[in-house]
């Protein structure tokens, strides 16, 4: 049992306020559980949409959930290259990484495990999975499939010495060509649900250099040194130059789309048992390259040339 109380210190619809308040839990989440009556305000039972008084008491008790059950199913992989040690998949937007919370299957570990046996390092929700991109991310992903794999190339992750190239559209007209951008990440003391870059936070450094220019949007390529949540979403933010269509960082006002334009496009490693270095590249998704070329078309560049 899940048992949290806190005092209302900003009126504000219930649901909010619990999903804001509470880090373990999601808008739809409490709404859920108001409806259900598992959350109450001064002992009383409530309505998602009600606004509390600043000074009421919020009591929540949710049962423990139910433990995901990871079955492997038949989910088309668009796999770039295979071989005994090492899978690297080109994941579409909209799919989630692993099991969790409110996407208990059809995930990329979901497909993985119906296609091949996975490492067992990071436990029985996470097996394989090295690193991870957004749900609404698209590209390229590297996945082991045993321990001495999987061990290599966290190894790789932690000295820098991979490459993982993202592109994305973003905001605004850049005075420069190129930057880093060095600043620490941690959880938002205003949105327990976002990152944000605070003193505290855990280093993190994100280059960038401009490819094309279309006045209002700029397309530019993103080189990660370190791999933390929301990364490349949350400092392009901060240097006011948030990815468009970021529902969480972005303005109301972007571009039109299933989510951010972010997309993994280029991955590099060391293979690890023969020592070879790889190196793989993925074309933007379809919405993407229409959207760079309608872009194009209306600044008066290309339209055609590859991304």
């Amino acid at each position: 049992m899940q048992i949290e109380d806190f005092t209302v210190q900003e009126t504000a619809r219930l649901d909010k306020l619990v999903a804001e308040t509470v880090a373990t839990i999601s808008r739809s989440q409490a709404k859920g559980a108001i409806e259900a009556g598992q959350i109450t305000v001064d002992g009383q039972v409530a309505r998602p949409k009600d606004k509390p008084a600043v000074g009421a008491q919020i009591h929540i008790e949710l049962p423990d959930p139910q433990p995901i059950d990871l079955t492997p199913e038949n989910i088309p992989l668009d796999i770039v290259y295979e071989d005994d040690d090492v899978i690297v998949v080109n994941k579409p937007q909209g799919m989630v990484v692993h099991p969790a919370p409110g996407h208990p299957n059809h995930t990329l570990v979901n497909a993985l495990l119906y296609h091949s046996p996975l490492s067992s390092i990071n436990g029985t929700l996470r097996p394989g999975i090295v690193h991870r991109i957004d749900k609404d991310t698209s590209g390229l992903l590297m996945v082991a499939k045993n321990d001495h794999a999987h061990q290599s190339l966290s190894a790789q992750l932690q000295a820098k010495t991979n490459l993982r190239e993202y592109v994305a559209i973003v905001h605004g007209n850049f005075k420069e060509e190129e930057g880093v951008i060095r600043a620490p990440l941690g959880r938002s003391p205003k949105d327990r649900k976002k990152q944000a870059v605070v003193a505290d936070g855990r280093p993190a450094v994100t280059h960038f250099r401009v490819l094309e220019r279309y006045g209002a949007y700029t397309l530019i390529a993103c080189r990660l040194e370190t791999g933390r949540t929301h990364q490349i979403r949350v400092h392009m933010a901060y240097i006011n130059h948030p990815v468009a269509g970021d529902p969480l960082y972005g303005p109301k006002k972007t571009l039109k789309g299933e989510g951010q334009f972010l997309h993994a496009r280029e991955l590099g490693f060391v293979q690890p048992t023969t020592g070879e270095q790889l190196d793989f590249t993925a074309p933007v998704p379809a919405h993407f390259k229409a959207v760079v070329q309608k872009l194009r078309r209306e600044a008066g560049l290309p339209v055609d040339k590859a991304i």
